[in-house]
């Protein structure tokens, strides 16, 4: 306990083999960050411009490139940075906001994948429910659950840090997450793995909830053409978006908590990143442009303003 210290500045240690080909990665990472940036602007601007997308699946989208948006300014500006120094330092002050960041972000994407399988789950098993099921009112109740109740869980998760002494300012990733930051702690942090299995065991529980909504799902849409019609539209765009984030926070969990020195320093980036390149970049894609109905609204706005820009 002497030798603890108020930590200032942590320093990142992620970029140290990619020293070589800095301005190759600086190009490639800031060409996805544009791109995620124009397909998820693009995905919410027509959604909110048509009336006729203002049902709940387009609304759940919509608010899931929100999120993908949120997370990514919460991690891309920092590594471009990092990209163009030759020291890569964080203060301890940012590293909170960037963690926090992260950590509300996914938490945010599993509880709105969630809210879409149930959103799927009623369209699909009880369509003539629908309707009366999937209310406005019960649209709103579930966004305030799917961003207020894992929002709570983040405060507290990120308080608990935030008064943790540190007795060392070395993390061995490319950004701040919380778990990096617990393990520089000087004392026992009880506190934090008994949060930290919480938030676990109710996302568990999400993913769970929602792989249950898909066999129901599954076993309706196999019994008639037009369910497996509709499951291949509207189902397996979801479907893979949620597998994919789910093995990637996985593979994140598995790398903050076990990783293994000896794994390859540019295989961990890879793991550790997967989750804040891939879903905020393809789910636009796979999920929302795969919709019969925004690819519809989009080739009408782009060949609108072809003609406009024509005349």
């Amino acid at each position: 306990m002497e030798n603890m210290s108020v930590v200032k500045i942590l320093s990142l240690s992620g970029l140290q083999e990619v020293r070589n080909y800095r301005s190759l990665y600086f190009v490639l990472t800031a060409v996805t960050f544009l791109l995620i940036i124009s397909v998820n602007l693009t995905l919410i601007i027509t959604i909110a411009v048509e009336k006729s997308l203002h049902e709940p699946m387009y609304i759940f989208l919509s608010n899931l490139c929100v999120n993908g948006l949120y997370g990514t300014f919460g991690f891309y500006p920092k590594i471009l940075k990092d990209l163009n120094s030759d020291v890569h330092v964080i203060s301890y002050g940012f590293c909170l906001a960037q963690l926090f960041i992260i950590y509300t972000s996914v938490l945010w994407e599993i509880s709105l994948l969630t809210s879409m399988a149930y959103d799927r789950y009623v369209a699909i098993c009880r369509p003539l429910e629908y309707h009366r099921l999937m209310t406005p009112l019960m649209v709103i109740k579930l966004l305030v659950f799917a961003w207020c109740f894992p929002l709570v869980w983040s405060v507290v998760a990120i308080i608990f840090t935030s008064r943790l002494p540190l007795c060392g300012s070395h993390i061995d990733k490319l950004y701040c997450d919380n778990w990096s930051v617990v393990k520089l702690s000087c004392v026992p942090t009880t506190h934090n793995n008994i949060i930290g299995f919480i938030i676990i065991i109710m996302q568990i529980a999400q993913a769970l909830f929602t792989l249950y909504s898909y066999c129901r799902i599954v076993r309706i849409c196999l019994k008639s053409h037009e369910g497996r019609v509709k499951f291949m539209q509207t189902c397996i765009p979801h479907l893979l978006t949620i597998i994919n984030f789910i093995f990637a926070t996985i593979f994140d969990v598995m790398y903050s908590r076990y990783t293994s020195s000896n794994m390859p320093l540019s295989l961990r980036n890879i793991l550790a990143v997967e989750f804040l390149v891939i879903p905020p970049l393809f789910n636009p894609i796979v999920y929302g442009l795969s919709l019969q109905q925004v690819r519809n609204k989009l080739i009408r706005i782009c060949s609108k303003n072809e003609v406009a820009h024509k005349t």
